[in-house]
């Protein structure tokens, strides 16, 4: 798909992933909070605009990597937002983890408006984000999903087309619990393991050799071993992240017990001011239920 890019949430995700995009050869308009970060990519040949509504009246596609539906809902329908600039045949592509209702009901909004809305979530953190291999989970029109097929390419490795607007969001919450769950898991064995006597790091090293390997300690493995909780997916954002998926689960009239605990332990976290940690923070909570640190000997 050719013609200018509007990318709209310059954070830990959509950074890298707007710089992709330049390195990809599209021409790129930004919105971001930050000064610093827009400057950044004024250097780079990006151009900056105020609001949505700006960035909707000069590209074809906007892309949206917010934090949450309240922000997402305020950039697409509110005062100055891209219903309110946009042109017949705009496309916007969500990438943000919201609600598969409201990602639905925002594109049957736009769609008034004659734009069309692609749910476009991405799994694989930051560093997939940097290294541009996010797995993208798609929901909306196929044909539109063709068209900009270019677009994510240039984001990620892993990318599949699953169904009606929401189907994306779906797929997300999803992933987001298989991720939340490898991760309580990881760290029950850490803690068990290391107050056993086990040095930790030779639990991941074996763990990583057999059948219970995982991308997660692959990628998270060596920073919880040494207890460094940088964010790349935050606690707060994760438990939003189940939530949405505990709704849709009682929806469908499903049971999902173990996602139902997981998500109280992050809310324990956050109650313990854990919430802008990495999300494999979770292992602070298992530790804190054994009055002990992994590695203390």
């Amino acid at each position: 798909m050719s013609g200018t890019i509007g990318f709209i949430g310059l954070g830990i995700m959509g950074r890298p992933m707007a710089h992709n995009l330049l390195k990809a050869g599209f021409s790129l308009v930004v919105q971001n909070r930050h000064q610093e970060v827009t400057q950044e990519f004024l250097a780079l040949g990006a151009r900056a605009m105020t609001q949505p509504q700006e960035i909707a009246a000069s590209c074809a596609v906007v892309i949206t990597m917010l934090p949450g539906p309240a922000q997402v809902e305020e950039v697409l329908l509110g005062p100055g937002g891209i219903i309110e600039g946009a042109q017949p045949g705009l496309v916007v592509i969500d990438m943000s983890t919201i609600a598969p209702m409201v990602a639905s009901a925002l594109a049957a909004r736009l769609a008034e408006k004659d734009i069309i809305m692609l749910d476009a979530p991405v799994s694989g953190g930051d560093a997939g984000a940097i290294a541009a291999t996010l797995s993208i989970m798609v929901g909306g029109d196929e044909a539109t999903f063709l068209r900009c097929m270019p677009i994510f390419q240039a984001l990620g490795t892993t990318i599949v087309h699953v169904g009606e607007s929401g189907a994306g969001q779906v797929v997300k919450a999803c992933n987001q619990i298989v991720v939340a769950l490898v991760i309580e898991a990881i760290s029950e064995a850490l803690v068990l393991g290391s107050k056993a006597g086990v040095d930790p790091a030779k639990i991941v090293q074996v763990l990583g050799g057999g059948l219970a390997a995982n991308r997660v300690m692959e990628l998270r493995g060596a920073s919880m071993l040494a207890h460094d909780f940088t964010p790349g997916g935050r606690v707060r954002f994760h438990h939003k992240d189940l939530g949405f998926a505990l709704a849709e689960a009682r929806q469908h009239g499903v049971s999902l017990p173990v996602t139902a605990l997981v998500d109280q332990m992050f809310a324990s976290l956050e109650a313990k001011g854990r919430g802008d940690l990495d999300h494999s923070a979770l292992l602070t909570y298992l530790e804190d239920l054994a009055g002990y640190r992994i590695g203390q000997g």
